[in-house]
Formats: structure tokens, C-alpha cells, sequence
């Protein structure tokens, strides 16, 4: 393990972390792992229902390798059978149960992401189900026996749906006890969650207690805050980096962050020690420009995902595409008419626009591409057309163009033949 004291790794432990049960325990924890020379075994479990990491999910599996560094056993938990179940938290509704395939599948996807977080030699991958298809009738019913209905109901967002009349399932009731299970058959010292995961995280410490087992200790990491600054970090919400973009994808969206929110950024997502981050900020009050900062941000963000080289080149471009306004080297080709279904002579710069944006693979309605071009966001050939009228004849289109949709979307044009 490595050579540092328990206050030293407690300090690199609780960074970022919004609750700790308790700091006391974790402290004697980190004392006996040192003394006795026998690493801490950190879980945290994770529901295969989306396939895709994102830099929300980060924050708890860096917190993850945050203890692997340290040399404690980190356990990643893939609830492959709670899964197939449903957590409702933080919802209004019960999450759709997935089939054992989707399961499988998205589990493959995580465990082919994490190893660009943690060290994927140094990690023990485990599926609940090695556990919960042993377990007889019997044996469930006698851990239900160890929890009572008033303290499952304890849980907010159960209040909540019981307020409104809701119906609440009992499967719904058993989730919690499930997760806290996984705790006592992994023996787990620590178990990490987001805050929103603060009830089931708790129960693991109660239905350890009533198996003679020593409690774990709960640490809670904030939800990160999306790109619009005010939600979560979401796919669904559009609001996401993923660890899987393009590095000028990624440092783009970094540098599209407000200047207050790169701060969370900065303690969350990076292992930046806080007197330089407190000192970056000391050097914005005396009037050093925040992109200078936030250019750091991007680039020890893009790094821990691709290299150095890759983080200098998308700082160079995004200079290049949204400093300089200049074209980039490399942009999508290709006959717009063909590629976007259009019709010469049909199509309008309305339906232009939304065809480019169906070429690169993403999706924009009528209504959002007229606001775009109305609002001086579309050029052809660096020149601005705000008339959602314009109707290009053959001519036109027998020529190489270069279409530019909002910031960062270019199309060639290559030529009719």
C-alpha cells in the first residue's frame, strides 16, 4: 500500500466527497488497513441500464481509483440481477426492468469504459447475480425478517409517492435490502454512491450489523452538475460529456462551462492539488481572463481520456474553429443532396440545414434550423444567409461549398458531377 499516513489518505480520501458515515470509522478503518497491512475492500455498485459513462459517472469512479491508488481493493459491483429489477431512485416511477441480454450487454460497455478511469488490472469486476441465485426462498425470506416496513418507508421518495397516492411495489421494498446484501456478501469495508443514493447506502450498514459484520462506511459524492448549470449531468438531457468524445468534442464543451461551475469541475474531475486551485482563482480576482483557466481545465480533463498530444491539438483547434473563425482542416464531405435525401431544386436553406445535421449524425427540427439561420448562425462559404427562402439552383450546387451550422457543425460540399 502506498507509504502515506491516515491523515494524508484521508485527505485524498474525502476531496470532493459530500458526506462521509462516519469520519471517525473511516479514519480507524485506514489505521487497521495500515497496521495490519491488509487493504480495505471499497465497493460500489452500478446498474448496467445505460451504456454509455459519462463525466457524472466519473466522479464516483475516480473516487474509485482514488482508492486504488492508495492500494485498497476496489470492488466494481455490475448489479446484473438487481438490474433486471428496477430502482426507483430518485424517480416517480419504478425504472422498466431490463432482459438479461440488455443487462449483459451494457455491463461488456462499462466494463470496457472504466479501464480509462481505474486500473482494470487492479480491479475485481463482480456480478450480484454470483450471490442472489444461490439464495433460496427460504434464505430471502429469512433476510427480509432483518429489516422492518416502517424503515424501508423511511425512504424519501417513497413518502413522497405514498403522499400522492401512488402505488409502491414490494419489489420496490426489497431493492434497498438487495444492495445492502451485496454489502454483506462482499464484507465491504466502504461503499461509495452518489448522494441521492444516501438511504441504500445506510442500509448496507444496518443489514451488516444484524449479520455480526462491521458496519461499512458510507461516502456520498455530489451529483455533477450538467452544462447548463442547473441540472445533472444527463444524456437524456443533453447536458453530458462523454469519456468516449472526440477530444476537440470534448474540450469544446468544457469551454462552453460557465466560469463559476469549472470550479466543480476542477475539485470533482481533477486531481489539481486545491492551493493551485485556490490560487487560480486568486489570479482571476487580480484580472487574469477565466478562459485562460478554464483552457487548463479542458486540457487535464481531455488528457486522463486521450493524451497530451490530443489535449494541445484540441486546444489548438478550438482556437483555430472558435478564436480565429477560420475553417478546419478536416470536415465531413460528400454530395449534401444524396447524403441528406434532399432534391435540387426543392430544397430551401431550411431544409438544407436540417439534412447537413442528418449527414453529421445528429438531429435539429425545421423550427430550430429557421431560428438558427434567422439568427445569423448559418454561413456558405463564410458568408452569413439568414433568408429562409434561399433556394440554390444547379449551379449552385454543381460547385464545392462549405456549409457552417451554428458553431462547430461544417459540411463540404463537394460538387455534382
Amino acid at each position: 500500500m502506498t507509504q502515506l499516513s491516515v491523515e494524508q489518505e484521508f485527505e485524498h480520501i474525502q476531496r470532493g466527497a459530500v458526506e462521509i458515515i462516519n469520519e471517525r470509522e473511516l479514519k480507524q478503518k485506514l489505521e487497521a488497513a495500515q497496521k495490519n497491512k491488509k487493504p480495505l475492500i471499497v465497493k460500489a455498485g452500478f446498474d448496467p441500464t445505460a451504456p454509455d459513462i459519462h463525466l457524472g459517472h466519473s466522479v464516483l469512479i475516480r473516487k474509485m481509483r482514488h482508492f486504488q491508488d492508495l492500494g485498497h481493493t476496489v470492488v466494481f459491483l455490475i448489479g446484473d440481477y438487481t438490474g433486471m429489477i428496477g430502482d426507483p431512485t430518485g424517480k416517480s416511477k419504478t425504472r422498466p426492468p431490463l432482459t438479461t441480454e440488455e443487462v449483459l450487454a451494457n455491463a461488456e460497455t462499462y466494463k470496457t469504459q472504466v479501464g480509462k478511469i481505474l486500473d482494470i488490472n487492479k480491479i475485481s469486476i463482480t456480478f450480484n447475480s454470483e450471490w442472489f441465485k444461490k439464495l433460496t426462498l427460504k434464505d430471502i425470506l429469512l433476510l427480509t425478517g432483518r429489516l422492518t416496513v416502517a424503515r424501508c418507508l423511511e425512504r424519501d421518495d417513497f413518502t413522497k409517492r405514498l403522499k400522492r397516492g401512488d402505488d409502491i411495489s414490494m419489489v420496490e421494498l426489497l431493492y434497498p435490502l438487495m444492495q445492502a446484501y451485496d454489502s454483506v456478501a462482499l464484507q465491504a469495508d466502504i461503499e461509495l454512491g452518489g448522494q441521492d443514493q444516501r438511504f441504500n447506502l445506510l442500509m448496507g450498514r444496518t443489514i451488516q450489523k444484524r449479520y455480526n459484520q462491521k458496519p461499512q462506511v458510507c461516502l456520498m459524492m455530489p451529483l455533477l452538475v450538467g452544462l447548463d448549470g442547473v441540472d445533472k449531468m444527463s444524456k437524456s438531457l443533453g447536458n453530458y460529456i462523454g469519456i468516449n468524445e472526440s477530444a476537440n468534442e470534448m474540450f469544446g464543451k468544457i469551454m462552453r462551462l460557465s466560469d463559476e461551475l469549472m470550479w466543480n469541475y476542477f475539485e470533482l474531475l481533477t486531481d489539481i492539488p486545491q492551493k493551485i486551485i485556490v490560487g487560480y482563482k486568486q489570479e482571476i480576482q487580480s484580472g487574469r481572463n477565466p478562459k485562460e483557466i478554464k483552457v487548463i481545465l479542458g486540457k487535464d480533463i481531455v488528457q486522463q481520456y486521450h493524451t497530451s498530444k490530443a489535449a494541445d491539438d484540441a486546444q489548438a483547434h478550438f482556437e483555430k474553429i472558435f478564436v480565429k473563425k477560420e475553417i478546419p482542416d478536416t470536415i465531413p464531405a460528400g454530395d449534401l443532396i444524396k447524403e441528406a435525401g434532399l432534391v435540387a431544386g426543392e430544397c430551401n436553406l431550411v431544409a438544407m440545414i436540417a439534412g447537413m445535421v442528418r449527414a453529421l449524425g445528429g438531429t435539429i427540427s425545421k423550427k430550430e434550423a429557421q431560428r438558427l439561420i434567422q439568427g445569423g448562425g448559418v454561413q456558405i462559404d463564410k458568408e452569413k444567409y439568414q433568408e429562409i427562402g434561399f433556394i440554390p439552383d444547379m449551379d449552385f450546387w454543381k460547385k464545392e461549398h462549405i456549409f457552417k451550422a451554428g458553431k462547430k457543425r461544417f459540411y463540404r460540399h463537394i460538387g455534382l458531377s
